[in-house]
């Protein structure tokens, strides 16, 4: 189904492929949903300057980083480990990436979920003639309805698990080069709304002229969060979708084009909202309800805003499905390689995992709020130890696995295959903060997430 490897694993066929496949996995509701709102929330500007440093220094080198392993190993997160470090604790640490991802797509698929449901209710105009307050009671009401939510996840699941189905190329790779560029459009057909609207340059300003008065500390700690989170790093992604890279490709290209794409869009999505929030008055720190209650409510002021409705949140959907697939595909290529399970019975086995997990992530939204782990409901503490626990660990020991155990030498076989040059200086610079900079930078950001320090 796929194209063979030479180990006989499914492969890319093509660069383009490749570079639409992992950018994809990388945008997703990070770019349209969250680095919007939060961007809001700490400052505009300022804060998209930090941010950038940030996918600079930390992003990019452990993006790298598990493309190198992944390439290198040629297997699933944990048999890469397993491989690379034989009879070694390291296979740990990829089986925390394939629990990262399988814990995410649960709960993501309940947001995503959200999105499908609001592509139906823009296209049935449900948003007409509403107020500000009975948007925000009807997005409130949706999620904690006990069957609707479920069904559209379901649905969405579906769509994921049917396009993984399938394998590499006839699959990911196949669909993955038609969304995409329609993602593209999409966006670029919002931002050209947003910039004509009256009062629109306010926005613009917010997002591209820096106050560092504005930028705090926590500030400075939640880009860099974001940085590695939005990148999509410690989930075994990239890990995973390496090992269907050819050693001809020029690895570090390809890398290059993951946090540049995934920035692209970040911003991108900022110029779709930004100069419309401000335009029509609205606050931009609005929170994570930007997306649900603010945008509506915008759209319903926006000349053309039914057809916009429409648009954004099928952009919204095709988002989070690209990097839906990645996360699948992370969970489906462990059990079909390390529990020989048939690629086809993995996906559909994996599907129904993450299907049932998400119910419950969607039920504790409603009838099972009462149910707490900690203070949070069953959601948002699967979320806390995703984000806080096991991405930041996981990151960690990516790094320097690569930097300690790895070492310059075989990042520089890696990279060179194909015989493609890899400057000395960059290596140098490469291997210094995998080894040090990287790992020291993530655990701050952890201890920041469990509260253990207060900056």
């Amino acid at each position: 189904m796929s194209k063979k490897s030479k180990t006989g694993r499914g492969e890319f066929s093509s660069r383009f492929g490749v570079i639409a496949a992992t950018a994809g996995a990388a945008i997703g509701l990070g770019n349209i949903w969250k680095f919007p709102y939060i961007t809001g929330e700490y400052g505009g500007a300022a804060f998209l300057f930090v941010y950038l440093i940030f996918i600079i220094l930390i992003g990019f080198p452990i993006t790298l980083s598990e493309f190198i392993i992944g390439r290198k190993a040629k297997k699933n997160s944990y048999g890469s480990f397993k491989k690379l470090a034989p009879d070694s604790s390291w296979k740990l640490i990829g089986m925390l990436g394939i629990l990262a991802a399988f814990f995410i797509l649960a709960f993501y698929s309940v947001v995503a979920g959200w999105g499908v449901g609001y592509v139906y209710e823009s296209i049935i105009d449900s948003f007409k003639s509403q107020s500000p307050v009975q948007l925000n009671n009807l997005f409130f009401e949706f999620i904690k309805d006990p069957y609707r939510p479920i069904l559209f996840q379901t649905i969405f699941m579906l769509f994921t698990g049917g396009i993984v189905y399938f394998g590499v190329k006839n699959g990911i790779e196949k669909n993955v080069k038609i969304m995409m560029p329609i993602l593209f459009i999409l966006i670029i057909a919002l931002d050209i709304r947003a910039v004509t609207l009256p009062g629109a340059s306010k926005g613009l300003e917010f997002l591209f002229n820096p106050d560092f008065s504005k930028l705090t500390s926590q500030a400075v700690l939640v880009a860099l969060g974001h940085a590695f989170f939005s990148l999509s790093l410690g989930m075994g992604i990239s890990l995973t979708y390496a090992s269907y890279v050819s050693d001809r490709e020029d690895l570090l290209k390809v890398a290059v084009s993951v946090p540049i794409a995934d920035t692209v869009i970040a911003i991108l999505a900022g110029i779709a909202i930004f100069p419309a929030v401000f335009a029509f008055g609205i606050a931009p720190e609005s929170g994570p309800g930007l997306v649900f209650i603010t945008l509506p409510n915008i759209f319903l002021q926006m000349p053309g805003g039914y057809i916009f409705s429409i648009l954004f949140f099928l952009l919204f959907v095709l988002a989070a499905l690209t990097s839906a697939i990645a996360l699948l595909e992370v969970v489906v290529a462990f059990f079909h390689e390390e529990l020989k399970m048939k690629r086809e019975v993995a996906t559909v086995f994996a599907v129904a995992l993450v299907t049932l997990l998400g119910m419950v992530c969607s039920l504790s939204m409603g009838p099972l709020k009462d149910f707490t782990v900690g203070g949070k409901n069953f959601f948002d503490s699967l979320d806390w130890v995703a984000s806080n626990l096991l991405l930041p660990i996981s990151g960690m020991f990516i790094s320097a696995f690569v930097g300690w155990k790895l070492g310059k030498g075989k990042v520089k076989r890696e990279l060179g295959k194909g015989g493609h040059h890899v400057s000395p200086a960059f290596l140098s610079v490469f291997v210094f903060i995998v080894k040090y900079i990287a790992p020291l930078a993530i655990f701050i950001v952890a201890l920041n997430g469990v509260g253990l320090i207060k900056i």
